[in-house]
Parts: C-alpha cells; structure tokens; sequence
C-alpha cells in the first residue's frame, strides 16, 4: 500500500492550507515564499487537485475513479466529486469527532474497530448512505484512547447532515451533506478543468 510520508506542516504550507482543516493544532513558525512567480492555470487546476487528495487521504487513482464516477451521475461533476469524498467511512468518523484527524480515522476503521449498521466494516473508503448508524465497538469504546479523542474533539461542530452521540460513540447518517454544507477550502470547478483536458 503506498503512504505519503511528506511531513503535514510542510505540505500544508506548499498547498497553501491551514492545518486546522486536517484537524491538527499545530502550526509552522515558516512562511513559504515565492519570488513573485505568476502560477499558470494549470498550476491553479493542479493545486487544487492535490489539496483535495491531501485533506482526504486519496491517492491519484482512486481520486481519478472518484472523478469518473461523479461525472456519471446527475448534477454538478464538481459537487458530486465532494460529496462522494465527504461521505468517506474515514471522513465520517472524523466528522463525528471519534477521532482528531482524519489519518487517525482512516488507522481506527483499518484496525475494525468501527460498526456500521451493527456489522464491522474496515474499509476506509467505504460510502456511508443516509440511515447508516456507525459506531465504536463496544470493546474498544473503554479504552483510554477514546477518552483522549472526545476531550480533544469535544468542542468540535458536528455538520447538520450527521447526528452524533459522543458518550455512546455512535452517529447517523442523516443525509448526504451538499457542496454547502461542504467546509474544506477547495476549488472543485478548477479539478473538473483539470481533469475535463
């Protein structure tokens, strides 16, 4: 399996993110200076690509498949790219502050420690459906670890379209959230140019 090893701060300041939105608290004491360098269109199209890659933890090939999927369904192909990201097994866990980050959500679903609808699922990239119920499984749900995550994601805004119960460690899938509903700072029109050459 390939892993991105490139260190978070550096590769948040290249692509121009605020760590907060991966859920770290760090911040780099660097600035990133470009000698007045006019980025090209393809430039723009490209970091935006690969912010949305890095946010969500997908690697080139599985985005792509991501893309050609939205393309096919009904609707905006750029909003459609987002909500399939957005409705990640990972993303959701992350989302429902069971876990800080979303690299810990991805190792808390690999280690099945994750029931979605009462079955145990260990697939990252899982699409969650509205009416899903995921939770914690019961043996793991006292660990210290967890304890750990809820005081950090505590105060942590929960979106409208999921419902979380943070003493049970359990959430629902309301809805599908929409591009709306959507907060991570990424251009998708400029990846559906991108990719649309």
């Amino acid at each position: 399996m390939a892993i991105n090893r490139t260190p978070v701060l550096k590769r948040c300041r290249a692509l121009g993110l605020e760590p907060t939105v991966l859920g770290y608290d760090k911040r780099s004491k660097r600035q990133l200076i470009r000698s007045g360098r006019k980025v090209s269109d393809y430039g723009l199209q490209l970091r935006e690509k690969q912010k949305a890659k890095f946010i969500y933890g997908v690697l080139e090939k599985p985005f792509h498949n991501y893309y050609e999927k939205a393309e096919r369904q009904k609707g905006m192909t750029g909003a459609n790219l987002m909500i399939m990201l957005e409705s990640r097994l990972d993303n959701v866990i992350f989302r429902l502050g069971f876990a800080r980050t979303r690299k810990e959500a991805r190792q808390i679903v690999g280690h099945r420690h994750v029931l979605v609808n009462g079955k145990t699922v260990n697939i990252p990239s899982y699409q969650v459906s509205p009416g899903d119920t995921i939770q914690i499984r019961e043996k793991s749900r006292g660990s210290v670890r967890y304890k750990e995550i809820l005081e950090s994601t505590g105060s942590r805004i929960v979106p409208e379209w999921l419902e979380a119960d943070q003493g049970d460690l359990k959430g629902q899938v309301k809805a599908l959230p929409t591009r709306e509903e959507i907060d991570v700072p990424v251009d998708e029109m400029l990846i559906v140019e991108l990719y649309s050459k």
